[in-house]
Order: structure tokens, then sequence, then C-alpha cells
């Protein structure tokens, strides 16, 4: 043991109380902790000894910053059941042959999580948003997208407190995992409390690969299914260039395997009836900055284009000649006021294209007179009655 007196520690430099550059107190004097054998497991024990959780992260050199002074400990090997670093065995106070550059974090939950063990959400704009890890024998790994639904995301959405389950994407939307793919075939049905209840296969047992890793957005993530996406630099919000919304930065998406099924998808997302056609090569303009999708892969029953197979954001070996577009069946004309001798119906006046307050039950029609004389019309106006608004 490194001490018998009970060490005092503190985070510095990170975003929280509870995040941030481990330092310790000996002497009346703080200094920092030699990364050399830092993981999980001491991590675990600053955050128990702070009050701040569990640990959900254990960063290496310096990742909030290099300390400056002392380098009080080092190669510690803690159990991770401790109350405090002086109980780890380690080198003597002081002894290492470390730099700043190699100082130790720790990044804790905040508050206790379930005893089923923590989970979190990583890669995306925030902590409700990305893929699925979980900790389990202090180890995070991820979860494989087979059976993965709105049900599962529900359950780790509610587990994070952090809202309803917005989309359960799949196909390692948020970024590929690197460590063990803990869960597969996890079927919850909702209810549960935690994602260590629901039905699965035993710990560590799958036929996945990181490729197919699992995703949720919770609606605290600020992302909506309609917010998502947007359509630009068409003649409406319902036609245009393809756009996804991701770390609060819009990207593009690529043509490649673009088709009806993917722009179907937007315009339902949009509340744009269906997808008339699916333009490829940047038809309304080429996009600037990131290229967000490629290689979608939807089968048409997604409620967005981030719940379908494809490439992880932002990888894709694309440029913005390929960015995909679409044409939805949105009515284009409302309070549409002809009179009469125009040669275009849009050379009437009207609401802007893809303005209305319209549903489909309004559809207008019209009975065009094929080489009928005007007495021949009036007289099947007579007949019939006049014509409906």
């Amino acid at each position: 043991d490194v001490d018998t007196d009970k060490l005092e520690v503190r985070v510095v430099d990170g975003p929280n109380k509870c995040s941030g550059r481990v330092e310790v107190l000996h002497k009346d004097v703080w200094g920092t902790v030699c990364d050399d054998g830092w993981d999980l497991r001491e991590a675990k024990v600053v955050c128990r000894q702070l009050g701040c959780g569990t640990a959900l992260s254990a960063p290496r050199e310096s990742k909030y910053g290099e300390g400056k002074g002392k380098i009080w400990l080092s190669d510690l090997k803690c159990t991770g059941r401790e109350a405090s670093l002086a109980e780890c065995k380690a080198k003597p106070l002081g002894e290492n042959i470390c730099n700043h550059v190699e100082d130790a974090s720790v990044e804790c939950s905040e508050e206790e999580i379930a005893e089923s063990g923590p989970i979190r959400l990583v890669g995306g704009p925030n902590r409700c948003a990305g893929r699925v890890e979980v900790l389990h024998e202090d180890l995070w790994g991820s979860v494989c997208h087979d059976s993965w639904d709105m049900d599962d995301a529900q359950v780790v959405c509610r587990q994070l407190g952090c809202g309803d389950a917005v989309l359960a994407p799949i196909g390692a939307k948020f970024g590929r995992g690197t460590d063990t793919i803990w869960l597969d075939d996890v079927n919850c049905n909702g209810t549960e409390k935690t994602i260590a209840e629901c039905q699965a296969r035993p710990w560590g047992e799958h036929n996945c690969y990181h490729g197919e890793d699992a995703s949720a957005i919770c609606s605290d993530s600020g992302i909506t299914v309609s917010t998502s996406v947007r359509l630009v630099d068409g003649p409406s919000r319902c036609s245009g260039r393809v756009e996804v919304l991701h770390k609060d930065v819009w990207g593009t998406v690529c043509d490649d395997a673009w088709d009806m099924r993917e722009a179907n998808i937007v315009c339902k997302q949009l509340g744009c009836g269906r997808a008339l056609s699916a333009p490829r090569k940047s038809k309304y303009g080429e996009g600037k900055g990131k290229i967000w999708l490629s290689d979608l892969n939807c089968t048409g029953t997604e409620a967005s284009l981030m719940e379908c197979e494809a490439k992880p954001l932002g990888e894709n070996i694309c440029n913005h000649v390929e960015d995909a577009s679409v044409e939805c069946s949105v009515i284009w004309l409302d309070d549409v006021n002809c009179t009469g001798t125009e040669e275009s119906i849009f050379d009437c006046p009207a609401r802007p294209l893809g303005e209305h307050n319209c549903y489909h039950g309004e559809d207008a029609d019209v009975i065009c007179a094929v080489n009928k004389n005007l007495e021949e019309l009036e007289e099947h106006e007579t007949s019939t009655g006049p014509p409906r608004p």
C-alpha cells in the first residue's frame, strides 16, 4: 500500500467535478498520477472516493492537460474494490520514471448507476445519442444490432435518464467500437429498467463484427425524426439535395446505392408523402463540408435514414459531385387563382410551390373536353350538375 493514511484526491481541468486530471494530496502538496498501469480499475476507485458513481473511462496521456510539480503515484494496481487509492499497491509516493505528458485522468458517471452495470452512448453529439456500450467485467463493449429495435433503444434511454427513444440506428452509425462485443440478439419488451434485464445471448457470445454496432438516439439529445434531415436548394422544402445533421453539422449523402427506397424514407421523415424520384449526381447542386452518409441500404420500413444500414457516419469514398437528392409527392400548389387566360397553371397567382395547409383528401381534379365543342360540354354540365369546386 502507498500509505497508511487515506490520500485526499481531486479531479481538475475537466468539464465537471467528476471528470478531469487526477491529483492527490501528500504533505500539503497536490501532485498528479502517472498513467503507467492506469485503467478502469483505478478510475473506479477514484470515482468512488469522490462520490461520483462509477468510472466511464480512464483516459491516459494527459487528456485534460499536463499538471505541474510532483507526480505522486505510479504503477498503481487496484482491484477496483478499494475505498481509496491509498489502499492500492503502487510504487512509493514520489517514485516514478514518468513526466506530465503521462498524467492520468478519469471520467465518472456523476451518479450511481443500476447494479446491473453502467451503460453509455458514445460517438454522438451528447450523452443521449450515440453507440450503445455496456460495462461488464471492467471492460466497455458494444451491442450487436441483430434484433435491435425501438423497444431496446427505449430501455437504454430510460436507463440513462435521457427521455424516450427517438431512433434505433443500426450499422455502427456513430462509429465502430474497438473492444469486445458484449451483447447480441437483444430482445427487450421496452418495460425493463436496464438492458441487462432484457433477453439476449450470454455475455460475450455473438456472431457479429463492429460494423454491426447498435446505437440509440433519445429525446433529450435534442434530435427528432424530422429535424435530423432536410432538403436544400430545391424548389420547395420537399425537393432538393439531402442533408443530415450530426454533431450540430449539416452534411450530405453520397449517392452510392441511392435509390427509391432511401428517397421514400426521406419523404416520409419530412411528412412529404412518397418519393417521385431519387436523383443522383448532385442534381440540386453540390454541398460543402461533410459527407455524412454513404452506401445506404434501407428496407423502406425505417422511420429515418439514421436507422438504415450504411457505412459509419463520415466514412465514404465520395465527393460532392455524388450528392444525393429526392423529389417527393407533396400538393405542390394551393390557393390557385387563375383568370383562365394564362398559358400555364404556373402563371396563375398561388402560394409558393410546396406551401399549403391541405391533405391529399383535398386533391383537385379536372375533366378535359377533347375534340368536343362548347355546346356538348355545356350539355354534359347540365346533366351532371355544376362542377365541384
